[in-house]
Parts: C-alpha cells; sequence; structure tokens
C-alpha cells in the first residue's frame, strides 16, 4: 500500500547551503537530502526544496544585510515551527528573523508571525496553540 506524497514547495535560492541551514535550524530538523544544487528539509507533514537557481542569474542577484524584504511576490509559505520563542532566537543568529512577539496573531489552533529568510523571502512561522 502506498502512502500520498506530502504537500510541499520549491524555493529558489541563491545559496543553497545558507538557505536551507536556516531552515533546518528554524523548523528543527535534519535535512532529508542534501547536494550541492538542492537540499529536501522534511517535517512531519511538509517537504521544502531548496533549489539553486542558475548560476547565470545568481550572479546578478545581490543579497544585502539585513536582506531587503521580498514582499511583494504573489506567495508566502507559512510553516509549522515548535515554539515561535526558539525560532525567533534561531532565526535571528541563522541570518534571518521573525517579529516581535507584538506581531504575532493567533487563530483557531495556532499562533503565527511573519518573517524572513537570510535571502529576503518573507515567511510565516505558525506554533499550535496549547
Amino acid at each position: 500500500m502506498s502512502t500520498q506524497p506530502k504537500a510541499g514547495a520549491v524555493l529558489f535560492a541563491k545559496d543553497v547551503a545558507r538557505l536551507a541551514a536556516f531552515y533546518a535550524q528554524v523548523l528543527a530538523v535534519v535535512p532529508k537530502h542534501a547536494e550541492a544544487e538542492k537540499v529536501v528539509i522534511e517535517t512531519d507533514s511538509f517537504l521544502l526544496v531548496i533549489h539553486a537557481i542558475p548560476a547565470a542569474v545568481a550572479a546578478k542577484v545581490e543579497i544585502a544585510s539585513p536582506p531587503v524584504l521580498r514582499e511583494q511576490v504573489p506567495v508566502k509559505l507559512f510553516l509549522p515551527v515548535r515554539s515561535l520563542a526558539q525560532a525567533r532566537i534561531i532565526a535571528q543568529g541563522s541570518g534571518g528573523a521573525i517579529k516581535a512577539v507584538e506581531f504575532e496573531w493567533s487563530a483557531a489552533d495556532f499562533t503565527a508571525c511573519d518573517g524572513n529568510d537570510p535571502e529576503g523571502n518573507v515567511v510565516q512561522f505558525r506554533q499550535a496553540l496549547q
């Protein structure tokens, strides 16, 4: 009997290793698969593939420090974390950020807060209500 594949997303990156390390640390998981061009990060319910953008394109992409946020895009990921407080600390130490506690909001079964990865992609992180 086969199981249904997990839902997921592909995120294109200039620096695959750095971006993969950020997501693996914030999500508290070990990458499932890693090679120079792509890294697969898996949680209980989701697969995130960090994939290299072509070298010619990457050469034209500048990543500022702190990164310029890419807020005007048609898609924003939301990913589960065990603890927003812990993820906030890890994100800051890994080149990204999660907004302060006063920006958190709650829905039926989670608390959420926006943040960004080291390349400026805006991401929402969600913690289950306890």
